[in-house]
């Protein structure tokens, strides 16, 4: 009966594990820009001493979802979405470059242009820090001029140039922190074709229905491998008894 629970263990294991992604998508499915996480399962051989006899299951996370979320149009002169398959180059927390679709930008009391979760944006020179300014303006390839405080109407000062890449799907992985960042941990080459709409943000591309199909899905699973660990508890027992009496 020791491979029938081990089967059903290490399935209820790896279906917890695949519950957490479905959830963490889940909660997601608000977060401008947020591209999902995939899963699956695949049976595993365990290698040792002899043959390998027994198998286990395992969840793993091939890749992430680089499908496009819907555009939302805002108005807003701070709010943009890359329009391509491009990616805004952004300072993640450890000081390397990391890069997102989220485009929902502010200028902090600095004057450093950072996304909505804190993260410096980044330019021809580093990141993004603004002087004191009228009014702000981002063009259609990522350009940031601004009004200076006390301008003329007409007067118009180019600042920098958001960063803009577009390296292959298969060179990029998705970190803890939810962004992307190059395999081979080599900062992404600018792609000045790339282009942006202004006071436009791009949507999360989980879909909430499918979310909470395979959470049920999921939910029924793990209750139907702990079923067949009870049952191969109960058919232990009765071998037992049998060859006690």
């Amino acid at each position: 009966m020791d491979r029938m629970l081990y089967v059903a263990m290490s399935g209820a294991r790896e279906t917890t594990l695949a519950q957490a992604t479905n959830a963490n998508n889940l909660a997601n499915a608000n977060t401008d820009g947020f591209q999902k996480d995939l899963d699956q399962f695949r049976s595993m051989p365990v290698f040792g001493n002899g043959f390998p006899t027994r198998v286990y299951a395992l969840s793993e996370r091939p890749q992430t979802s680089f499908a496009r979320g819907g555009f939302n149009h805002t108005g807003r002169d701070l709010d943009i979405a890359v329009a391509g398959d491009g990616w805004i180059a952004v300072q993640a927390a450890d000081g390397n470059e990391a890069y997102t679709r989220r485009g929902d930008l502010a200028v902090d009391a600095d004057g450093l242009l950072k996304t909505a979760n804190g993260l410096p944006v980044i330019g021809n020179d580093g990141p993004i820090a603004l002087p004191e300014y009228e009014k702000i303006q981002i063009g259609a390839d990522g350009t940031v001029s601004v009004r200076p405080l006390g301008g003329a109407p007409n007067e118009v000062v180019v600042i920098d140039r958001i960063k803009l890449v577009s390296p292959d799907h298969t060179a990029l992985e998705k970190g803890l922190d939810g962004l992307m960042r190059q395999k081979n941990g080599e900062p992404a080459e600018a792609d000045a074709f790339q282009r942006i709409e202004v006071g436009t943000l791009e949507r999360s591309n989980v879909n909430g229905v499918e979310s909470m199909v395979n959470l049920i899905e999921l939910a029924r699973r793990f209750e139907m491998q702990v079923k067949m660990m009870q049952t191969a508890e109960k058919t232990d027992e009765a071998a037992l008894s049998v060859m006690k009496s």
